[in-house]
């Protein structure tokens, strides 16, 4: 017999190893195949395992439970469902939301006395690296695996995945520091660019993957709020380079 299962918590190859390694390794398990970026595993076996059984199996970090099929004559409890994962998803991107709302505030305070348009977007831009750099940088290990799971260039050049973070702190200090602004805003221009390329891809494709832009410290989803994030950036950026 074959179950299929929702994983949460996987973000990169080596989560994807490790679950299907303490799965298999389970009395009665025949097979498990993992799927990372649908975050879910199909497990073949011998006889009924329970659900405990394969949680308790898996470290803390991971979150098990068995995908439930979907009744397409009951409007009611996909409704229901719905308003449920939508609720799941804002909790999920809660961290994302306050750590911009603090960053736009520490930009508008910076300025509140002597307003310049120009300076808060210049220091916003700069908060907005360093902050996301230091993320990236508690897990360099894994962040480029994660990052390449949607990132075009990451895909195909694996070393700039592991370099992404230093180009962010970069980036960042040359705004804070107002150093060679036009060459940081065309790089961020083009940076940026290539990854909202991802996330627009991976949005229409509907696949269930972790965003990396918070390394893998926070279990933040792929949704509409990353493309955003990166459209508030990349605008920002054309808009200093026009004026």
């Amino acid at each position: 017999m074959k179950h299929t299962y929702k994983i949460e918590g996987m973000t990169c190859n080596n989560c994807k190893a490790s679950v299907e390694q303490k799965l298999s390794a389970i009395d009665k398990v025949t097979s498990v195949s993992v799927n990372l970026e649908k975050g879910e595993a199909e497990i073949a076996m011998s006889t009924h395992v329970a659900t405990e059984t394969f949680q308790n199996a898996l470290p803390e970090k991971y979150t098990l439970s068995e995908k439930q099929e979907q009744n397409v004559f009951s409007s009611a409890s996909v409704e229901t469902k719905e308003r449920i994962e939508q609720m799941s998803k804002l909790q999920q991107l809660k961290p994302l939301l306050l750590i911009i709302f603090y960053i736009a505030s520490a930009s508008t305070l910076l300025h509140y006395s002597n307003w310049s348009w120009r300076d808060f977007m210049l220091d916003f831009m700069g908060l907005f690296y360093i902050v996301f750099s230091f993320f990236k940088m508690l897990d360099l290990k894994g962040f480029p695996e994660s990052f390449a799971m949607y990132d075009p260039v990451a895909k195909r050049i694996p070393v700039y995945g592991k370099v992404y973070p230093f180009i962010e702190t970069v980036l960042g200090l040359l705004f804070l520091m107002r150093i060679e602004v036009q060459i940081a805003l065309i790089i961020t221009i083009v940076v940026l660019g290539m990854t909202t390329i991802g996330v627009t891809k991976t949005l229409l494709d509907k696949k269930a993957i972790r965003c990396a832009c918070l390394g893998t410290a926070l279990k933040l989803p792929m949704t509409e709020a990353t493309f955003i994030e990166n459209a508030i950036m990349i605008v920002m950026a054309i808009v200093m380079l026009i004026s």
